[in-house]
Parts: structure tokens; sequence; C-alpha cells
């Protein structure tokens, strides 16, 4: 039970992108079709909960021992960045047309702060390394569930009557900061 709380808690209640404020750049550049978000929520999933695999027990094996932990952002950067490559490879040979609708937000993966942001979370957090999965996994849930929510606004926006001055990224920093609202409502819950 404890570990759906965990994931639950990482997806809604400490959502990486409305509460965290992680991961702001990818959430922007791509939520205007919903195909490319689709693509990215799973790409993200995917690096989010590899990376997490890998870098805590990097931390906790490697780094700790040997007492290396002032390097563990630039390890955690290696591996983050690496895994965004395989991921990268992947898409293209697997789905030439989402590798070309992602375009240069598929690399940005590496540069995606909510990935190192799990990483470095789930290294402070007391917590064993399948809590830390479990948290990960939330992680990457959560954003996919709060870029295709806000996809699905975006485009019911763009055929809305909206003034002028608020058409395009106006209009979605105000939906961002709504859904922010909305999910602070949360905070306590779990």
């Amino acid at each position: 039970m404890n570990l759906i709380a965990i994931l639950i808690s990482a997806m809604i209640i400490n959502n990486i992108v409305l509460m965290q404020f992680l991961g702001l750049c990818s959430f922007f550049g791509v939520s205007t079709k919903m195909k490319s978000v689709l693509g990215m929520g799973a790409a993200v999933i995917v690096v989010i909960f590899l990376s997490a695999a890998i870098t805590f027990p990097l931390y906790k094996y490697v780094l700790v021992p040997l007492e290396i932990q002032y390097i563990d952002t630039i390890a955690f950067i290696l591996v983050i960045a690496s895994l965004v490559q395989l991921t990268e490879l992947v898409i293209k040979r697997f789905s030439q047309s989402l590798y070309k609708a992602l375009g240069v937000y598929l690399p940005l993966i590496a540069t995606n702060c909510a990935v190192l942001g799990v990483a470095l979370t789930n290294i402070t957090i007391d917590q064993t390394y399948l809590e830390a999965l479990f948290n990960a996994l939330g992680g990457g849930m959560g954003y996919a569930l709060i870029i295709i929510t806000f996809t699905a606004i975006r485009v019911r926006l763009d055929s809305a009557s909206v003034p002028k001055a608020l058409k395009g990224m106006p209009i979605a920093l105000v939906t961002a900061g709504l859904m922010a609202l909305a999910f602070m409502g949360l905070a306590g819950i779990i």
C-alpha cells in the first residue's frame, strides 16, 4: 500500500511540473499537438524511470562508498544524457513520424530538469530502491498526465474566442497557473 501512496503522491500531489516547476521548457514547447505530447510523455516516463533505476544504485553503492557524493549531479547528467541518446535512437528507428514531430524537444529531455530533479530527489529521501522506482514512475506519469491535459486545454483554447492580448503563450501561462492552483488543493492528502 505504501508503494501505491508513493506513486500517487509523485504523480498528482507532488507533481514535478505543477508543484516543483521542473521541465517547463518542454511542457510549454511541445504542448501544441496531441500526437507530439503522447510521444514526449512516453519518452519522459521511460527516461525518468531508467535514470532512477541507474542513478539510485550508482549513488548508494558507488559514490557513497567511495566518498565522492559531490559528483552526483555530474554522474547523473552523464547517465541521463546516455539514456536520452538511446531513447532517441529507438524512436528514430521505430517511429520516424514521432521522431520528426518531437524535433528539437527530444534532445531537450537530456537537459530537462525534471529528469535530473527526480534522480536528485530519490537520493535525498530516505527510501528503498523499490520506493525510488515507484517515485520515479509516478514522476514520469505525472509529467505525462499534466502535459496531455494541458495540451487538450490548449488545443481547445486555440479554437476559442480568446482576447487578442492573451492569444498564444499568455493564455497558456494563465492556464498552467490555474492548473497549478488546482493541484495545490491536493497537498497534504497523502
